[in-house]
């Protein structure tokens, strides 16, 4: 049976209602950040808000302060789960590095059967150019890919992600690309919520103070449960308003956060800044580009692909082609036997037209000439051991010509 995506997927992800949902590796931190949220809400509409409901006789507004703090409270937890229930703009990994980027590197060459055979290198990085500047891009050898600008590799989730900004543990996910705005809503979200309840828990106290025409202290004693809330809210304003402000100097710059602490000593160039306004309009008002990842599609079946040469497969080659040039060298020798005794065939063919040629009356050195020539020949059946150089080259119509040098003479050469 076919697997989906999420089924085989490689990163560290965590999937839920069939590859709807997916989350980081660390999602139980999101139960912590659930119950910091939902905890302090129901604190706040059972010991506070419930007690307020009548303070404000027009319209019974006091049932307003309870419906605000639930409804934003929802708000909270859907940006909530916006940030870590989705895509963050995870770059799909290749299967294979990209051929066209290999590259042979005499310099780190191998030694293989007596001769240097280079060895295949991949370049670490390589530049685009963004707005006019070339920007340096690395190379993932986990995803077997160039990273896009401003992409990264998250080691807690083992993807390459768009635009990577940080990997929060309190949302269990990467902020990237995709997400980067719902975190921002969902941090900017939860400081006005916090403020929200520290100024309706100052508020209760005050009408304490006014109803029993106290002192602080004995508001603060009537209701201690506002007291642990504005001392939650205000330690907790520092964290999610801080992160705000933080992030509201970074869309400003437009900057990542991974970028702001990598580069912030090397006084770098933000290729990326393109105006204040224009930085807002690009994180808030851009559309969000949709996942290059389908998690819950069928995997298909890849077909096989050929290895990459290696040094071992070009030893082989190199030991197939030392027994391919010894099957050349054995082919000449045979040949060469072959010539000569064609050679000798041709010798007493000459030998027999000259002995016919003395019985006319011819001349009787020729004869003698001939038989000198076939007896050198014949004292030395062993071609190994002649000092005679003989010289063979292919002719333009295709055959071989032996040329001797010493004693044996060519058939051209018995007719002088």
């Amino acid at each position: 049976m076919a697997k989906r995506v999420h089924q085989v997927w490689k990163g560290n992800n965590i999937f839920f209602v069939g590859g709807r949902l997916i989350f980081g590796p660390d999602a139980r931190s999101l139960l912590v950040t659930l119950l910091l949220l939902i905890v302090p809400v129901i604190i706040f509409c059972v010991f506070v808000a419930r007690h307020l409901r009548h303070e404000f006789s027009s319209y019974n507004a006091g049932y307003a302060i309870m419906i605000v703090a639930i409804l934003f409270t929802i708000h909270v937890l859907v940006l909530l789960l916006f940030t870590s229930a989705r895509d963050p703009g995870i770059v799909p990994r290749n299967l294979h590095p990209p051929e066209e980027e290999f590259r042979y590197d005499t310099s780190a060459s191998v030694e293989v059967g007596g001769r240097q055979t280079p060895s295949l290198q991949f370049p670490r990085t390589k530049e685009v150019m963004v707005n006019g500047l070339p920007v340096r891009v690395k190379y993932c050898d986990t995803c077997m890919l160039y990273r896009p600008p401003r992409c990264s590799h998250c080691s807690i989730c083992n993807n390459c992600v768009e635009r990577f900004d940080h990997h929060c543990p309190w949302v269990g996910q990467c902020i990237g690309m995709r997400n980067y705005r719902f975190f921002f809503f969902f941090v900017s979200s939860a400081t006005l919520l916090c403020i929200y309840v520290f100024s309706i828990c100052a508020l209760y106290i005050k009408i304490l103070m006014d109803d029993h025409h106290g002192t602080v202290w004995k508001a603060l004693k009537e209701s201690p449960a506002a007291v642990v809330l504005m001392v939650y809210c205000f330690i907790s304003l520092w964290f999610v308003g801080g992160l705000t402000g933080f992030h509201l100097y970074l869309i400003s710059t437009n900057q990542t956060t991974y970028e702001n602490f990598r580069y912030r000593a090397d006084n770098r160039i933000n290729v990326y800044d393109r105006g204040c306004l224009n930085n807002f309009f690009e994180v808030f008002c851009t559309e969000v580009k949709p996942s290059k990842n389908n998690f819950r599609a069928l995997v298909q079946d890849e077909p096989q692909r050929p290895p990459m040469p290696t040094t071992r497969d070009a030893e082989t080659e190199d030991v197939g082609g030392d027994d391919r040039r010894m099957k050349v060298e054995d082919d000449l020798d045979i040949g060469g036997d072959l010539l000569k005794i064609s050679q000798r065939h041709n010798i007493e063919d000459i030998e027999a037209d000259i002995r016919s040629r003395g019985s006319d009356g011819g001349p009787h050195h020729n004869l003698s000439e001939a038989d000198s020539v076939l007896g050198s020949d014949r004292r030395n059946p062993n071609p190994n051991n002649q000092s005679d150089t003989r010289h063979s080259s292919w002719g333009r119509s295709g055959s071989w010509e032996i040329a001797n040098e010493g004693s044996f003479s060519t058939p051209k050469e018995g007719y002088q």
